[in-house]
């Protein structure tokens, strides 16, 4: 089992939108959650430390959680999908977007 994490801004449209496309895909466990203050779900050093591949929406992201989490990192690999927050929750073209960017990392 794959334990997957995906981060976004505030943990509304588009991480919980992938984690919700994902919960159903064999052999991988999802989560979400938000790195900005006042995310609905935040990242943890828990979630962190109980994911073993990070997504992230976009750079800004990664450079938030490596400079608010480095210790909690090691090992860890981090894909940026460079997803811009122009989506609602489930819409078919993110939905569209996540089904073509992150199935390859999960084989």
């Amino acid at each position: 089992m794959t334990n997957v994490l995906f981060i976004c801004s505030q943990n509304r449209l588009r991480s919980p939108t992938a984690e919700q496309v994902f919960a159903e895909w064999p052999g991988v466990e999802t989560a979400s959650a938000g790195i900005n203050v006042g995310a609905d779900n935040p990242v943890t050093p828990e979630l962190l430390q109980w994911a073993d591949l990070i997504f992230v929406m976009e750079r800004a992201h990664r450079s938030k959680l490596s400079a608010r989490f480095q210790p909690h990192l090691a090992g860890k690999r981090i894909v940026c999908l460079d997803i811009p927050d122009d989506y609602e929750f489930m819409d078919a073209e993110l939905v569209r977007l996540l089904e073509s960017k992150v199935p390859r990392h999960l084989r």
